[in-house]
């Protein structure tokens, strides 16, 4: 059977990712709608969360590492007195405690985990263990020990609901955070245990929920739109024949990543400063 044409489409996806599907259904609906095969995602959510996931298109999945990195900010409820294996409200009960909290309690624990913190990343998440993800070996009923990672929590809002055991929950964090185990960790600090319930992602660096649109919406946004966080420069033809060929720009005193055009606005490709060089990190052209 001859192989489908790709339509050769080129951009950025904003999608408001519905609960009940992963990460990588929304890929595959994206190619589809697309007609391109040539669709990755920068940063997974859970099959149960919600909120702003971003897909690079064609020339796009080049440009997500300048994504991935970016701050993230997420809300939630912290359902207290009940654990659960997988952390949040999908798994199957743990532990169950009794536990009297004010409003005062919580918002006094929940500052421990304000600023760069370690995580122990949990057994349902994605990362690899000697080459095998977590959850497999989780749904395998097996654990193994895990080290912990860096993250910065640079903001962390509890808010009291209806329910004395359930508290909104607000975080602003860096990449590779987990809400869940910070909602576990907050039970555990109050003398107790607790889960996370209705996970929603409300903003990737710039892209907040209000960017974002269901998958069959979504329109496809230039791909300059991508590296709209990083400072510019505009070059020269001779200076741009350069940066196709993927040559150094020479001395740097400044640090950080620069993104190049050509004369006429052409997105030519994203630079570095290394070792008092700025050197190609990706060039898109040439």
């Amino acid at each position: 059977m001859a192989r489908r044409s790709d339509s050769g489409a080129n951009g950025l996806l904003v999608v408001d990712k519905p609960a009940g599907c992963t990460s990588h259904d929304i890929v595959d609906q994206v190619r589809r709608k697309l007609g391109t095969r040539k669709v990755g995602h920068a940063g997974t959510l859970d099959p149960d969360a919600t909120g702003v996931l971003l897909l690079g298109v064609g020339k796009g999945t080049k440009l997500l590492q300048f994504l991935t990195g970016t701050e993230k900010q997420y809300q939630g409820r912290v359902v207290f007195g009940t654990t659960t294996d997988s952390l949040d409200s999908t798994g199957t009960t743990t532990g169950t405690f009794e536990m009297i909290l004010t409003p005062a309690e919580v918002v006094s624990a929940a500052q421990q985990f304000v600023g760069d913190i370690k995580q122990i990343p949990p057994m349902v998440s994605a990362i690899k263990i000697d080459g095998r993800r977590l959850h497999e070996l989780a749904r395998e009923g097996t654990e193994v020990d895990r080290p912990a990672r860096d993250v910065t929590v640079h903001e962390l809002r509890v808010e009291p609901t209806e329910d004395p055991l359930e508290y909104e929950l607000f975080v602003r964090c860096s990449a590779g955070t987990y809400i869940r185990s910070l909602a576990a960790d907050l039970g555990t600090a109050l003398g107790g245990g607790a889960h996370l319930h209705g996970l929603r992602r409300t903003a990737v660096g710039r892209f907040t929920e209000a960017d974002a649109a269901p998958v069959e919406d979504a329109e496809l946004q230039p791909l300059e739109q991508m590296l709209a966080h990083l400072p510019s420069m505009a070059v020269d033809d001779e200076i741009a024949q350069k940066v196709r060929n993927g040559r150094s720009l020479g001395s740097s005193t400044g640090s950080g990543r620069l993104v190049v055009q050509g004369p006429g606005g052409e997105l030519l490709a994203v630079y570095e400063s290394r070792d008092g060089e700025f050197r190609p990190v990706k060039v898109l052209v040439g």
